[in-house]
This record gives structure tokens, sequence and C-alpha cells, in this order.
């Protein structure tokens, strides 16, 4: 989120989608303002499919970035040969490497209390800038214009909203019933978010523009849930929300208005990623050691990868080809490389201490909503 001038904040925003905004008789309806259309219709991630890769990233070091949450710093491997090249400080207690809308800097996230902020890196060479001290940045997340970015304060129940082109805080909201407020995702018209409140078994669902709470929910399946990944599904009609303690994925409507159903995953599910033909779900059971593929068309699961010899598969993200799905291992202080096509372990990567969000680059897509990925 380094500040910058007008024109480079002009000159570095995505371009608008090459075909025109999808009809409101869509699963979508009209998009929030700012809001880039889709290319085609009834797929959110139409843009974001195997190496789609936009003009902008193509020069970009193609590396993994592993914030090692214990041992504040951050491991870089190189994919083609499965070794960490470089290790760099991160920020006090590192957890998730997220590109920013443009795609042009990853930062790397810290959220000690109080002493945490931002690392930046230049993904055209992997080199990390300098650290900048914010409030606790749990995650990151921008608006769908890309004019603001979004600051998630855990420990604060808070969201601290700051001008990408200034840099500076231009709004601050905090609720006090979503303890451990953490991730997010966008309904497909940018016009809702719905937030996961670890700490206090709830979803939040906010107005994108006027951050007005609009409903939470307390989750049904066990009284002590701790709620963490949220994504909105490929086609737009269903978010999906990953529950460690109730061991599974829970399925919201497209508005998030009501709770459809729940799917049981596997011990601690914790992270959601998607096939880069969206048609599979891919859903980290870090207690279980095991990833869940979930069949979108149906919404149940097609098969668990169950890792061998055990480990914490925790977040990550595909490979621009979605052959391999790269996964931190929270508990054992490695990374895991799966090949898509039959869940195979491929490698495993040590690391630093206590890997969290990882993020492979480069990705497809045109724009970024924030956390390890989540590209449209």
């Amino acid at each position: 989120m380094t500040a910058c001038t007008a024109t480079e904040a002009d000159r570095r925003r995505p371009e608008a989608a090459p075909s025109p905004r999808v009809s409101s008789g869509s699963p979508f309806g009209p998009l929030v303002a700012g809001m880039p259309g889709y290319p085609r219709a009834g797929d959110v991630y139409a843009a974001a499919g195997a190496n789609m890769l936009a003009e902008a990233v193509r020069a970009d070091r193609s590396l993994v970035y592993v914030p090692n949450t214990k041992s504040n710093d951050v491991s870089v491997i190189d994919p083609a040969t499965y070794q960490v090249v470089d290790t760099f400080p991160g920020g006090p207690e590192p957890q998730h490497v997220v590109p920013s809308y443009d795609l042009r800097t990853l930062y790397v996230a810290s959220s000690k209390i109080p002493d945490g902020g931002l690392v930046p890196v230049d993904p055209r060479t992997g080199e990390p800038g300098a650290f900048r001290k914010l409030e606790d940045v749990y995650n990151l997340y921008f608006t769908p214009d890309g004019k603001q970015a979004i600051v998630v304060a855990e420990a604060y129940q808070r969201l601290d909203f700051y001008d990408v082109g200034t840099g500076r805080r231009v709004r601050s909201v905090r609720f006090p019933s979503c303890g451990g407020i953490n991730h997010m995702d966008y309904s497909a018209d940018g016009r809702i978010m719905l937030f996961s409140c670890e700490f206090a078994n709830r979803m939040l669902v906010l107005d994108t523009v006027t951050l007005d709470k609009l409903r939470e929910f307390t989750l049904t399946e066990t009284p002590d849930g701790m709620p963490q990944d949220t994504r909105l599904t490929p086609d737009g009609r269903h978010f999906l929300v990953a529950d460690m303690r109730a061991h599974g994925v829970y399925v919201f409507d497209a508005q998030a208005t009501r709770q459809e159903r729940f799917i049981p995953t596997g011990r601690g599910a914790h992270g959601i990623y998607f096939s880069r033909d969206s048609r599979l779900a891919y859903v980290t059971n870090r207690d279980a050691g095991s990833v869940t593929v979930l069949d979108l068309a149906t919404l149940k699961p097609a098969t668990t990868w169950k890792l061998p010899g055990g480990g914490s598969p925790d977040m990550g993200g595909l490979s621009a080809d979605g052959s391999t799905l790269w996964l931190s291992g929270r508990y054992h202080d490695e990374v895991y490389v799966i090949r898509t096509s039959d869940g195979k372990l491929l490698k495993r990567i040590p690391v630093g201490t206590g890997p969290h969000g990882l993020t492979i680059w480069p990705q497809p897509g045109r724009y970024s909503l924030g956390h390890t990925g989540n590209i449209r």
C-alpha cells in the first residue's frame, strides 16, 4: 500500500474487462460502482484460468513466498527446483503474502501487537522493500474498485481503510461482535462482504459501500466453531466457509442471506482454493493432514488426498497452470507441493518456523481482492 501519485495510480490500475458486463438476468446482477466487468457470464474467475497471465506480470520472477510466523521471516522458493533461494525479514509475526490490487506489489502482512505492519516486495525481482509499521495487519484486502486497501485488524475487531494513492487511513470501523475478524470475500456483484469471526463462531455481512452491518450468523455445527477461509464459488451462487472446529465447510447463498448446508471434509478445515477450470474446490484439512476435493457442480466431496506421513496443510495457492497446489505446513515447518491431477505429494520443502499464508507468483487474473491470491 505504498503511497503513489495520482498518475502512477492510474497507470497501475487494471484495464476494464474486454467484454461487456453480464446482464442483470445473470446470477451477478449490476456490479458495484468501479468494479471491473466479467469477460464471461457465469464464472467469477473466467479471467484467471490456466496461464491467463496479465501482461503486467509476465516478466515477474516465478517464486513462492512463504511467511514464517514464528521465525519472523519469509522463505523464497524456486518452484522449478523446489529449493529455498532466499530468506528475508517479514516483520513481526508475518501472516500472509498478499498481491496488491494492480498485481504490481506483494505485501507481507505482519500482525504482532503493536509492532506489525507491511513489507512490500517487488515481484519483478523478488526483492523486499522497507518495512512500514501499521497496526495489527493480520490480513489485507482491497475494495472492488481498487481505490482502498482494507487492513483486517483481527485483535481489535476492526477494519481500517487506506487510500491506495496516498497511503493514508481514511476510515476505520470496529465490529465488537466479530471476535477474530479475519478472512473475507465479496459477492459476485461486489455489493456485500462476508467476513469470518474466528473467535466468535460467527459470520458477518457488510454493505461494501456504507460498511453497515446487514446481518450476522451464529454457525450451527458446533458451539465452539472457528470459521476460517471464506470464498465465493466460481459461479457466484454460493459462499464457502471452512471451519476448523466443525471440520468442514458451510455453504451460504449468493448474497449471504442464509446458511444453506454444511459439508464435512476433515479435521481442521482451513483453506479453500479453486481449480483453474472452476470445476473443483480444494479444502485443506490442517489437523487431518489432508485435502478434500469438492465437486462444485454438486457441492459434494469427490475425493480426499491424504499426505503420506502426515502434515498440517494450511494456506497457499495454485500454480499458474493449475497443475500443482502449494500449501504451507503450519505445524511442520515445511511446504507441500501436490499434483492436482491425482493428489500425489511431489515434494516437502523445509522452510522457517510456523509457515502460514504463502503465495505462489505470478498468478493469472486481472486484479487482486486480497488474501493469498483472490484474483478475478
